[in-house]
């Protein structure tokens, strides 16, 4: 079982829409990466768990239009937290807005990844995600 990086701390799937969350999991398992996935459905939620005393997330995979608090809001407040700015962010969303591709990259994202509608498309960026990610080194 192959784990992401950070030696298998989890994986933070910040997404409101379950089929979207489904498929993201799914595609893990099919690649056998064996970080725990913790899902959560906006922005608030996962500052909740960024705040928790759970390990810290290896990679957090970030949609922008969720309820209660959005992508780039979550973005702005994490980005200026010390312990959490050095995560690598991968923003998984269906815009493709001229606008919301800057912001995300001001926000230093690590990457921005417009979700595919077919799966073997995702299958493949997903694994193209784990092979960047796997092969570099992050500070603790």
């Amino acid at each position: 079982m192959l784990k992401f990086i950070n030696n298998g701390c989890p994986i933070l799937l910040v997404e409101d829409d379950q089929i979207d969350a489904l498929t993201v999991e799914r595609a893990l398992q099919e690649l056998k990466i064996g970080n725990k996935l913790i899902h959560v459905e906006n922005g608030e939620e996962a500052l909740d768990v960024l705040k928790s005393k759970e390990a810290k997330p290896a990679i957090i995979l970030l949609d922008l239009n969720m309820p209660k608090m959005g992508g780039l809001e979550f973005l702005k407040i994490i980005k200026q937290d010390v312990q959490c700015r050095s995560i690598p962010v991968i923003v998984l969303t269906t815009s493709m807005e001229k606008q919301d591709i800057e912001h995300s990259f001001n926000q230093s994202v690590a990457g921005y990844m417009v979700k595919p509608v077919d799966y073997g498309e995702f299958i493949h960026k997903m694994e193209s995600i784990y092979n960047y990610w796997s092969n570099n080194v992050f500070p603790e």
